[in-house]
């Protein structure tokens, strides 16, 4: 059994699949006295949550609230080992910065097992350039009548300058991280970026773009294709669209086994 120390340890769990975390993660959550997973920023798939539990031990689910207010997580990380286990790579979302941060003012040692994360799946998947990928972005769920534009205008900054965008899909509806998540699907996104772009003046009907779904697990799925071809793609569990800026010849290729 591996032996940790008393403290705070964030550790990636990787994209989606238990069968995809690191020796050293499996060892140093089990080793844990106290278990987390944080379920706002990314989701681990309910038959995964049952594959973790008998990995590494029980533990308890944290939304936005208890992660973003840890007075309890890092109270109990003052006089234990615990472990707050992470989809992707624990360090992917500012969240989890901060979190570190946090227990620096408190003296309290804070350790990082990386993971698998979203960004190096998804450029190595398509076989884009990871080196010409602009700002990443993440396209919200409209709030009432408050719709942002600045994702679509991140995009077509990246365009501007023939870079590629990385764009994740909201997985809360109501914009507060309490509750069972909601991942946006193909149909919505295609919808919100539409209505931006009306707002915008773009038109985006022309571009082509990739659906990335269930990234790193054995429901993987890509597919390239126009606005309208991906709307209407069904199926699939968490989704991420790539929208390319200019291609070379080997990207070019390279996208061209992925077409609707």
């Amino acid at each position: 059994m591996r032996e940790v120390t008393t403290g705070l340890w964030l550790v990636g769990i990787g994209p989606g699949d238990v069968d995809a975390m690191s020796v050293e993660a499996v060892e140093v959550a089990g080793a844990c006295e106290h278990r987390f997973l944080e379920g706002y920023t990314a989701l681990l798939p309910p038959a995964q949550e049952a594959i973790l539990t008998k990995r590494v031990g029980e533990w308890t689910k944290l939304m936005r609230p208890a992660v973003e207010s840890p007075e309890e997580l890092l109270g109990l990380a003052e006089t234990s080992a615990v472990a707050l286990m992470v989809v992707g790579d624990p360090l992917q979302a500012t969240t989890h910065v901060d979190l570190q941060l946090r227990a620096r003012d408190r003296g309290i040692d804070c350790r990082v097992v990386h993971g698998i994360s979203i960004t190096t799946i998804v450029t190595g998947a398509l076989g884009l350039q990871s080196y010409r990928f602009g700002r990443q972005v993440t396209l919200a769920y409209p709030y009432g009548d408050y719709l942002p534009a600045s994702p679509l205008e991140l995009v077509l900054a990246n365009r501007k300058q023939n870079l590629h965008t990385l764009m994740l899909l909201d997985l809360d509806p109501t914009g507060m991280g309490e509750t069972e998540q909601q991942p946006m699907t193909p149909t919505d996104a295609i919808s919100v970026l539409h209505r931006t772009a009306k707002i915008l003046d773009v038109d985006i009907d022309e571009w082509t773009m990739v659906l990335c779904s269930d990234m790193g697990t054995s429901e993987q799925r890509i597919v390239c294709g126009t606005a309208e071809q991906l709307s209407v793609i069904e199926g699939g569990r968490i989704h991420c669209l790539v929208i390319p800026g200019r291609l070379d010849e080997m990207e070019e290729q390279a996208l061209s086994r992925w077409m609707a």
